[in-house]
């Protein structure tokens, strides 16, 4: 501080570029959790179909209901994976 009492005046300089950088970045930010929200909603639609369209199919082979239930558990399980993968990517 100076005898007045007021930063100095790189230090408002200083202060406004880190403001400013951080203002900037939050349309990137809203962008990024926009697009993460989205993938997950499409690829959790995705999933669903797919998941039913293997069950029909497993079911008009002669397999059980309970058994291809099971077995297409495995690809909502995948999802989940690769979902966790991303997030925790993107939030390292």
């Amino acid at each position: 501080m100076n005898k007045t009492g007021l930063l100095p005046f790189p230090l408002y300089e200083a202060i406004g570029l880190r403001l400013r950088t951080l203002l900037g970045m939050i349309p990137q930010v809203f962008r990024l959790f926009t697009h993460l929200f989205w993938m997950w909603m499409t690829l959790g639609w995705k999933v669903r179909k797919a998941r039913n369209a293997f069950e029909k199919v497993l079911i008009r082979q002669g397999i059980r209901k309970e058994d291809a239930k099971r077995l297409s558990k495995q690809i909502k399980i995948a999802k989940d994976q690769i979902m966790d993968s991303i997030w925790k990517s993107a939030f390292k």
